[in-house]
């Protein structure tokens, strides 16, 4: 989930190592059955695999092909490997077809290589939030050049500039550009950041904005009833989305999850499913003792306050809105 070494962040960031064992009650809510909306998707784009994971990582141990950014070896992936065909072979086994790639500045940095080789192999399948400089030139004009490589959202963080990091031209360009080619503004943020992305929303209204993972409530604290009445309070501007995702790094950090489900209930009434969106965090998602499956099911088959509607909106219809809906540049 997060990309910033210890040294360089006042937090400590999420790795496998930190985020398993915690071993903090959950609430006892039981399954329930399969939604139907399951069993008919004849409508589908298709049947067997009819869903999106709105967040995935993947990299290679092929550094000759795609290096990893300086100072970063292949003894620092972690897990030592989440290749294209190892994400597809996990999302498959549980009906997702599509997937939306995810930028890690810790491995690569700015450079979004990896990542368009695979849109490249799969264009039907893939989408990339990607990364630019904002200290460099024109930033907006490397969105522009992306566009045509299916990069449909592009990663801001508020942990690699800290202080003033939506401050300063370049940020503003991205901002504008972002409203004109509807490439949304991906923000991995903390509690703490949504006062400043509710201002940028403000000056920016007609820009789509995507909040990861409940803007991390409860990966350092435990939930925080004010943190998620802010986070709601971001619903107000109609062009903000927001991630239901990375379960294992939220709250008790335990399967089956239910814990959660307070905040994504009060998600759920604020943003409406229309602008909610499924997604894993794959690969820290399936490192034991988490699973994809504990992950996907939370929302497919365990939430009883869901349509049949709601989970199509959450598990596909959102992400295809959002990132896949686009008309790719020739």
């Amino acid at each position: 989930m997060r990309n910033a070494p210890n040294a360089h962040c006042p937090q400590a960031p999420l790795t496998r190592r930190s985020f398993v064992g915690n071993t903090t009650a959950v609430l006892g809510v039981s399954a329930l059955t399969m939604p139907s909306s399951v069993t008919s998707l004849a409508g589908m784009p298709n049947s067997n695999t009819p869903y999106i994971d709105a967040h995935s990582h993947i990299w290679t141990r092929d550094v000759k092909r795609f290096p990893l950014t300086k100072g970063t070896t292949v003894a620092d992936l972690d897990p030592p490997s989440f290749t294209t065909e190892e994400l597809l072979e996990t999302a498959h086994a549980e009906g997702v077809g599509r997937v939306v790639l995810i930028q890690h500045h810790t491995y690569h940095g700015f450079d979004n290589s990896y990542l368009i080789d695979a849109a490249h192999h799969h264009p039907e399948v893939f989408r990339i939030v990607g990364m630019v400089d904002d200290l460099k030139p024109r930033p907006d004009r490397a969105m522009r050049r992306l566009f045509k490589d299916r990069v449909t959202g592009f990663r801001i963080t508020s942990w690699i500039r800290r202080k003033e990091w939506l401050d300063g031209p370049g940020m503003a360009s991205m901002w504008k550009c972002a409203a004109d080619t509807r490439q949304a503004i991906c923000c991995l943020i903390d509690p703490e950041d949504l006062t400043s992305v509710d201002r940028m929303c403000s000056k920016y209204p007609e820009t789509p904005v995507v909040i990861d993972h409940f803007a991390r409530i409860g990966v350092e604290k435990p939930i925080q009833d004010h943190q998620i009445d802010q986070l709601c309070r971001l619903a107000e501007h109609d062009q903000v989305f927001l991630k239901v995702s990375a379960f294992y790094a939220l709250g008790a950090k335990k399967p089956p999850y239910f814990d959660l489900i307070p905040m994504i209930k009060k998600v759920h009434a604020a943003y409406g499913p229309e602008r909610l969106m499924w997604a894993s965090d794959s690969p820290y998602q399936i490192v034991p003792p988490h699973t994809y499956r504990d992950s996907i099911a939370l929302i497919r088959n365990r939430l009883d306050f869901l349509s049949d509607s709601d989970r199509e909106w959450l598990l596909y219809k959102t992400a295809e809105k959002v990132y896949f809906s686009q008309a790719i540049p020739g």
